[in-house]
């Protein structure tokens, strides 16, 4: 198989050097890969940097479990990528599809006829019924969306545990983080050899993640512990955390406190035309800013304003979506949804495209 580099990016604000390498081995397991290495040298020196990492990478990329601090956390509100109503207010059933099936397995229902559809969500149906009465109630359709909504933050923390929990036992220290996600050294000689601002932060912020993810105080994570670390938005013990890092991300003046520029940012602001009329997205996003984000009129957000506008408590959307599909698809209107009632409506939960209903019934057997 042979490794070629097909990208490279440096990020000068975190002193990452990302190599993203395709494998051109035909029908290869491993098509592509990033990696990414924290730069010892300064730029005068990147050439040589760059020599040394392409000559090791080959020898090293499949070794190491590598984390994206940056995107590690995902929008816990999201039910699917896509707008459940569009600029029209027009409904796009793609939405409930990705809430009721999971993006992944609604992608994959393009090759199903609608008979077949109906067949394999009645599957799909029986898995949700836990309790086996032959009735899908409001809590176990819920259960479900939540269910979809958090099995990407599972699998990615179950890959990468792999990766990274070196002994295969039940724990893993933070030794073996370090050693999988930095490097060796100590945690002293660490911060002695990468001064930059960007790299110490990084480095807190894991050390007060994984203190506030280690639930029962051993010092390590099982692997409960070590998903609410990697994606703390998911669990609510993790959620201030959470609000104090975006806080202090968006805090460009460091005065404990995100003002409307801030929030919106500058290079937002920076339009086409400064001098002329401002945009109707910027209007209406200032006016939202000062009549619901703001909530104590101030001009600027707090913490507990930032964790509100990360965490609404007066929204959540899995439960709004199971209202929706209650409404769309209870027949009888007794509040319970049968199988039939769901199949019945199998473009509105699956549409006529293809799942694959083997992955999701696994994902439902281990739910």
């Amino acid at each position: 198989m042979c490794i070629r580099p097909v990208g490279i990016k440096i990020d000068r604000s975190s002193w990452i050097f990302r190599i993203s390498i395709r494998s051109s081995g035909e029908k290869s397991a491993f098509s592509q890969y990033s990696y990414r290495l924290l730069l010892t040298m300064d730029y005068f020196r990147s050439a040589i940097t760059l020599a040394f990492i392409l000559t090791s990478l080959v020898n090293t990329v499949f070794t190491k479990a590598t984390l994206d601090h940056g995107a590690r956390v995902h929008n816990p509100e999201k039910l699917s990528s896509q707008e459940h109503f569009d600029g029209h207010n027009e409904h796009n059933a793609a939405y409930d599809h990705d809430a009721f099936l999971g993006e992944n397995e609604a992608r994959q229902f393009e090759h199903l006829t609608p008979q077949q559809s109906r067949g394999r969500l009645g599957k799909i149906v029986d898995k949700i019924d836990k309790n086996g009465d032959g009735f899908v109630s409001d809590m176990e359709l819920k259960d479900q969306i939540h269910h979809n909504q958090n099995r990407y933050m599972y699998r990615d923390a179950d890959r990468l545990w792999k990766g990274q929990n070196q002994n295969g036992d039940s724990k893993i220290t933070w030794h073996e983080y370090n050693q999988t996600t930095y490097s060796g050294m100590s945690e002293e000689d660490l911060v002695k050899t990468y001064t930059g601002q960007d790299f110490v932060k990084r480095l807190r912020r894991d050390r007060a993640r994984w203190k506030l993810a280690d639930i029962d105080r051993t010092g390590d994570l099982n692997q409960e512990e070590y998903t609410a670390f990697l994606h703390p938005e998911g669990f609510d013990h993790m959620k201030d955390l959470v609000a104090e890092e975006t806080l202090e991300d968006m805090d460009k003046d460091k005065d404990g406190l995100v003002s409307l520029e801030e929030f919106i940012s500058a290079d937002l602001l920076a339009r086409e035309d400064p001098d002329g009329p401002e945009p109707e997205w910027l209007a209406n996003e200032r006016n939202y800013f000062m009549v619901a984000r703001d909530q104590n009129g101030d001009g600027k957000l707090n913490l507990s304003e930032v964790r509100e506008y990360i965490f609404p408590t007066d929204h959540d959307p899995a439960e709004a979506e199971m209202k929706h599909l209650l409404y769309e698809a209870d027949e009888d209107k007794d509040g319970l949804l049968t199988k039939q009632e769901i199949v019945n409506k199998y473009d509105l939960f699956a549409g006529s495209q293809a799942t694959d209903f083997g992955q999701a019934i696994k994902d439902h057997d281990e739910f």
